[in-house]
């Protein structure tokens, strides 16, 4: 007997058909995107979510939906090319200021950063409520302290930010030009412009997801 087999045997594990099937149910119930960990709780004893994602994830290429990678975890999410027919007819009703995204580029980019070093990049101070509301669309959330004099607070940005711009880490953050060719930014220089062309990778993105 195989060890599969025998693991199969010892802990009662569904077929592998069976797990594909309570993956794709979890994941298409779940609002959120779920981790392996998560997964791997809700399953019978001795199922391998991972196996069965690596499947699913093959079986939906190409089609309306696809099941995407959110950091370490995994969410069903409609195909990119496809969104916009999800938009709807509705006015925005919070709409982000433009210091808000100027705010939110920097920590994106630059993270971990702290509340000074936004007010240096930016020229002019971050109100309370900027913050404040980054933090309640969950798109920014606070990191480690540095190991400075009065230890700051950091920021960081968070799994949710990344599912809403469907990215599945910071390093797949897209260029200014990208983001000014996709409407997410006007012809006004930004605020650190310089360094926001850069490659996102060498700018520290070693505390997003660290608890």
């Amino acid at each position: 007997m195989s060890d599969e087999a025998l693991r199969d045997t010892l802990f009662d594990a569904p077929p592998m058909g069976e797990q594909e099937r309570m993956v794709e149910a979890i994941l298409f119930a779940s609002a959120e995107a779920v981790s392996l960990a998560e997964l791997t709780r809700r399953m019978p004893q001795g199922s391998d979510p991972a196996e069965a994602l690596v499947t699913l994830r093959r079986r939906y290429e190409g089609r309306g939906v696809n099941i995407v990678r959110v950091g370490d975890a995994y969410a069903l999410r409609t195909a990119p090319d496809l969104g916009h027919l999800m938009v709807r007819e509705t006015t925005e009703t919070r709409k982000l200021s433009r210091a808000a995204i100027e705010t939110l580029a920097i920590v994106a980019y630059h993270q971990p950063v702290t509340r000074a070093e936004i007010e240096e990049i930016r020229g002019v101070a971050v109100s309370r409520g900027t913050v404040d509301q980054l933090i309640e669309l969950d798109w920014i959330r606070f990191g480690r302290r540095r190991m400075t004099p009065g230890r700051p607070v950091t920021f960081v940005v968070t799994e949710s930010f990344l599912d809403h711009f469907g990215l599945e880490s910071a390093r797949d953050l897209p260029g200014l030009k990208e983001l000014r060719s996709a409407g997410l930014l006007d012809s006004r220089p930004l605020p650190g412009a310089s360094e926001l062309d850069e490659d996102p990778e060498a700018m520290g993105q070693s505390e997003m997801f660290e608890e």
